[in-house]
């Protein structure tokens, strides 16, 4: 989850990552973002994003993402 919050909080350090739950509903994070956190996370973690993972419910939060990372790890 750490390096979760090292990737967002390098995107948008005034953020509360921990807290936030509304980050694409909220308009926090835009498609820009979106791809940057992809490339990112896929570098980080050795995953592979399928296209039908980006989807709102999998970035509108810190622990969201996570949970979708975790997910594909296990695959």
């Amino acid at each position: 989850m750490e390096i979760i919050l090292e990737i967002l909080s390098g995107l948008h350090p005034e953020v509360d990552f921990d807290e936030c739950n509304t980050l694409i509903d909220d308009k926090i994070i835009d498609s820009f973002d979106i791809v940057s956190i992809i490339s990112d996370v896929s570098d980080e973690f050795d995953i592979t994003i399928p296209v039908e993972e980006i989807v709102p419910k999998n970035f509108n939060s810190a622990k969201s993402l996570y949970a979708m990372v975790e997910r594909l790890m296990e695959e």
